[in-house]
């Protein structure tokens, strides 16, 4: 049994990617660099923070970003989940029900790859009135077909058509950014 599991995990070790972008440390300090732009951009003049993560690796970035604005701010910070089907998103639900009026309100989202995400995730904000919506994003791909761009990224990467990013969340842990080619 023993040599079966030693078998078993030498294989799951081959299997992980390996062409890293971003190790778990580096995406760690691009996201506190990131919540220090935001801060120095929103500081002193706000008194509410709403983040609102894509869900599911979007929702990890803004719980850390989250920890590491408190260490600059002292407004509050509330955090959101945003669901939508990123293929088709005509709807989009948050975890829990909010006034955006009068608020600055950040959507993260793990990867930017051609803006629509992050453009529909804008538009049920547009029904209020909030003083300012921003966009941040770990990586940036370079395949803008809508008109967003992020106001804060961790990283810019040209690929090709046929690479796909993907960021590696354990639980609450980011432990790195890959590209995998798709065939």
């Amino acid at each position: 049994m023993y040599i079966f599991l030693l078998h078993l995990n030498d294989k799951i070790e081959r299997m992980k990617p390996t062409n890293y972008i971003l190790s778990a440390e580096a995406a760690n300090q691009k996201l506190s660099r990131m919540a220090l732009e935001l801060a120095e951009n929103i500081a002193p003049t706000t008194n509410s923070l709403i983040l609102i993560g894509i869900r599911k690796n979007g929702v990890v970035l803004a719980t850390k970003i989250a920890a590491l604005l408190s260490n600059y701010v002292s407004c509050s910070i509330s955090i959101l989940e945003a669901s939508l089907d990123k293929d088709v998103p005509s709807e989009i639900n948050y975890s829990a029900p909010a006034n955006f009026t009068g608020a600055h309100i950040v959507l993260v989202d793990d990867v930017s790859n051609s803006g629509k995400t992050l453009l529909y995730a804008i538009k049920p904000l547009l029904d209020f009135y909030p003083i300012s919506i921003q966009t941040m994003v770990l990586v940036e791909r370079m395949y803008r077909l809508f008109p967003v761009k992020p106001d804060y990224v961790g990283l810019s990467i040209s690929t090709s058509l046929q690479d796909h990013i993907q960021v590696v969340v354990n639980g609450t842990e980011i432990e790195g950014v890959f590209v995998k080619t798709m065939a």
